[in-house]
């Protein structure tokens, strides 16, 4: 399966700068971007451990980025749906 997006934080994959998160052997994932994983572990703090967190951290970090809080709030409504958090 291709995935057009990170499966923890929605980003579009072919926007991500670096192509991809990495595995532990160097290979580019097919399922994360780099901001959520590197090198087979993901990057985001260990108290993000459901969807709600990880939206809402999403929201900060975006808003720090000076993004508009309302288009930050509405990009991170799928993460619930990702791969990811949906188990």
């Amino acid at each position: 399966m291709k995935y057009k997006f990170c499966q923890s934080c929605g980003f579009p994959l072919k926007k991500d700068k670096n192509g991809g998160g990495t595995e532990k052997d160097g290979t580019l994932s097919e399922k994360y971007c780099s901001m959520c994983y590197m090198d087979g572990d993901f990057l985001t703090p260990p108290e993000i451990d459901n969807a709600e967190r990880m939206q809402k951290f999403c929201i900060e970090q975006m808003k720090a980025s000076g993004m508009n809080g309302i288009f930050a709030w509405f990009a991170t409504r799928p993460i619930p749906k990702l791969e990811r958090w949906s188990k």
